[in-house]
C-alpha cells in the first residue's frame, strides 16, 4: 500500500489528536471521583515516567541533554501538563461541565495567535485570523445555551480553566521557538516527554502529599481512568500535538482546540449520557468551516512559513 501524501498525513495526525485530546476530559471525569486532582496528577506522571524510563532504557535512547534542555523541558511539562490538567481537574472538581472547560481551554488560539510571531518569527495570513474567529463563534454557539450566570458563587470554578489557556500557549509557544530556531535544546518527542513527565512528576508529589496525603479508592473504575489518561492521552494525545507543532505553525496547530467543546460534549452523551443539543451540531459544523480556513495552505512550500513537510 503506498504511503499518505504530506498532507494526508498530516490530517489523520490532526483527526488522532482532536479525539485523543479530548477524551481526556471524560477520563478525568472517571477517575476524579476517587482521588483529588493533584494526587491524580502525581499517579498518573509517575506512571508516565516510569513507563518511558523503560522504553527509552529499551530502545537505547536515554541520554542526558545537560541541565538547561533538562530544565526547558521540565518547564514545558509543568505548563502544558501540569498547569493545564492542574486548572482542568479543579474546574471538574468544583462542578463545571467537562463541555465548559473545554470552551475556555479553546481561547488558546486567540492567545497563541496574538503572540506567535513575536515567539517564533511567524506570520499569521489574515484569512487563519478569519477563520480562528469563525471557530470562536462555533464555540460560543454549541456552550452558551449550557451556561448557568444565576450563580455567582460559580464564578471562580469558571476562571480556573484560564490558567490552562495561559500555560499551554506558553508551553506550545516555547516549543515551537525551539524547533524553528534549531536550538540545541530541542529534545526528541519521547525524551523531552520523558523529562517533561519528571518535570510534572516531582512538581506535584510534595503538594500532593502534603494537602490531599495521596488519598485514593484503587477501583477498577479509578484504574481504568488512570490507565486512558496515562497510556491514550499522556502518550497518544500530546505526542501527536508535539509532533504536529513541528510539521505546522503554532497557531493552526492552536485552532485545533476549537474542536474541544462539541467534541466532548458528544464524548460526554456517549459516555455520561449527556443530552446534546440541536447547537452542539450546528456548533461544530461551523467550527469545522473555521478550522478548515485556519488550516488553508496559502502558498507554494517555497514562500510560505510553518507549511507540513516531507
Amino acid at each position: 500500500m503506498a504511503a499518505l501524501p504530506a498532507f494526508q498525513r498530516t490530517w489523520v495526525l490532526i483527526i488522532g489528536f482532536v479525539v485523543l485530546w479530548n477524551s481526556g476530559f471524560i477520563g478525568a471525569e472517571y477517575a476524579l471521583p476517587f482521588t483529588e486532582p493533584l494526587t491524580l496528577l502525581l499517579w498518573r506522571y509517575w506512571s508516565l515516567a516510569i513507563i518511558l524510563l523503560v522504553y527509552l532504557l529499551a530502545r537505547n535512547r536515554l541520554k542526558w541533554p545537560g541541565w538547561q534542555a533538562t530544565s526547558i523541558a521540565g518547564l514545558i511539562g509543568v505548563l502544558a501538563h501540569g498547569t493545564w490538567l492542574g486548572c482542568v481537574f479543579y474546574s471538574l472538581e468544583y462542578g463545571v461541565p467537562s463541555g465548559i472547560v473545554a470552551l475556555v481551554v479553546a481561547l488558546q488560539p486567540m492567545t497563541t495567535g496574538l503572540f506567535s510571531g513575536m515567539v517564533a518569527g511567524e506570520r499569521t495570513p489574515p484569512i487563519r485570523w478569519i477563520g480562528l474567529l469563525i471557530g470562536f463563534g462555533g464555540v460560543m454557539i454549541a456552550v452558551t445555551t449550557r451556561m448557568e450566570f444565576s450563580d455567582p458563587d460559580s464564578i471562580f470554578a469558571y476562571l480556573i480553566p484560564f490558567g490552562s489557556v495561559a500555560a499551554i500557549t506558553v508551553a506550545s509557544l516555547i516549543q515551537r521557538r525551539l524547533h524553528v530556531k534549531s536550538h540545541d535544546y530541542s529534545l526528541p518527542v519521547d525524551l523531552g516527554l520523558f523529562y517533561q513527565s519528571m518535570g510534572v512528576a516531582l512538581a506535584v508529589s510534595i503538594p500532593a502529599i502534603l494537602f490531599e496525603g495521596l488519598a485514593t479508592e484503587w477501583t477498577p473504575l479509578f484504574l481504568g481512568g488512570l490507565a486512558w489518561l496515562t497510556l491514550v492521552v499522556s502518550l497518544g494525545a500530546y505526542g501527536l500535538m508535539w509532533i504536529l507543532i513541528e510539521r505546522i505553525d503554532a497557531t493552526r496547530v492552536a485552532s485545533l482546540f476549537y474542536f474541544g467543546p462539541p467534541v466532548t460534549m458528544l464524548m460526554a452523551w456517549l459516555a455520561f449520557d449527556d443530552g446534546l443539543l440541536p447547537t452542539d451540531i450546528i456548533g461544530l459544523g461551523v467550527i469545522a468551516a473555521g478550522v478548515g480556513l485556519a488550516q488553508m495552505k496559502l502558498s507554494s512550500p517555497a514562500t510560505e512559513t510553518g507549511i507540513i513537510r516531507e
